[in-house]
């Protein structure tokens, strides 16, 4: 049974060797600190930075988490700031909503004009997709701290150097200390699952516009997998779109829906004659997952909250996690804010979910 203490008690220093926190060295006569970002760049700013600007689309929320308010944060991608005004830190921290969101156009390409009206000390950029997208900004003359994007090392990493960014390290390590933990609890009790328990389970990152589906290589694969699921769409690269007759083909007992398109919902996967077939569909185990004060599909400060919440819907006879209790527990220390039990509603997105099997666990 998965515990519901996920302790703060791990050292910082054994959670950081676990999980590969960046170092940041800092002169001891000033503030100025020199970060080796994710891709090997050295970067040099005053710190705690007092305006940060954030590219990739999990970041702006992570930097309200690791500083505990949204004082330093001046810009965001247009997908981080529709996750604020639709969850929970647009209600926690409503100045948020003001915060431009027009610094970056198609693919992550930066809007210089823009991000230079906005002032920043630092921007936070994709490494992942070429120089052409981390060039003008280092044009216009301002640092550039380059992210990865793909695994849980990764996304502990974002957290370390979001703490030497923001001069808040004492709330990175906890965060830290808390995930290292969790993760261990949810190995520990999923890793002894044998495959032919492990309910065959779908990702859709698209529904609405495209059947595209998670594979090997992506953190959707990794929840899953650690959640004690098995990834249908693990002979793909990453993600892809499929057809209709693959996904009968594999038949998901379990489908997951991707929390980026707002308009989603598991009626449209239950309504849809061409899946009527499909276990998930019959036994009603298709589930949309929550907005807090992130989206919790990609890597986030949120995560262990996910794979306790995926556990449950998986393995239902296993796992009976009080998500609510862990929700107001570790938002205390993520938002310094417990939400209302309508809050935690909306969150779970009990209105859309609570017609699917098990998910009246989840209800007040």
């Amino acid at each position: 049974m998965l515990s519901d203490d996920l302790r703060f008690a791990l050292p910082f220093a054994a959670a950081a060797a676990m999980i590969g926190v960046i170092v940041v060295t800092t002169s001891a006569l000033s503030e100025e600190r020199t970060l080796i970002d994710q891709y090997g760049n050295e970067v040099t700013f005053d710190a705690p930075v007092d305006r940060l600007a954030t590219v990739p689309i999990p970041a702006a929320a992570m930097s309200v988490a690791v500083a505990g308010n949204s004082h330093a944060l001046v810009a965001m991608h247009g997908l981080s700031k529709t996750a604020i005004v639709n969850g929970i830190l647009g209600d926690f921290f409503p100045e948020t909503r003001d915060i431009p969101s027009d610094i970056v156009g198609d693919g992550f390409m930066p809007n210089v004009e823009e991000l230079l009206s906005v002032d920043p000390e630092l921007v936070l950029q994709w490494g992942t997709r070429g120089d052409d997208i981390i060039a003008p900004i280092v044009n216009a003359g301002l640092p550039v701290v380059t992210l990865r994007y793909g695994t849980e090392e990764d996304a502990a990493q974002w957290l370390g150097m979001m703490g030497q960014i923001l001069g808040r390290e004492d709330r990175s390590d906890a965060i830290l200390a808390w995930r290292s933990e969790a993760l261990a609890d949810m190995q520990a009790a999923t890793g002894a699952i044998p495959d032919n328990e492990r309910p065959r389970t779908l990702y859709f990152l698209r529904y609405l516009s495209s059947l595209r589906v998670a594979g090997t290589g992506t953190y959707n694969d990794f929840t899953i997998n650690l959640a004690g699921g098995s990834n249908v769409a693990a002979e793909l690269n990453r993600f892809n779109d499929v057809s209709p007759e693959q996904i009968l083909a594999w038949d998901p007992e379990v489908i997951l829906l991707n929390g980026f398109e707002d308009e989603l919902s598991p009626e449209d996967v239950y309504s849809n004659p061409v899946f009527a077939d499909v276990s998930a569909v019959r036994n009603r185990r298709v589930y949309q997952l929550p907005l807090g004060g992130y989206r919790w599909d990609p890597p986030n400060q949120e995560s262990p909250l996910t794979w306790a919440w995926a556990a449950s819907l998986l393995h239902p006879e296993q796992f009976n996690v009080d998500i609510r209790s862990q929700i107001e527990e570790r938002y205390a220390l993520l938002y310094g804010q417990v939400p209302s039990e309508d809050q935690i509603d909306g969150i779970l997105r009990m209105a859309r979910n609570g017609g699917s099997a098990n998910y009246d666990r989840f209800a007040r």
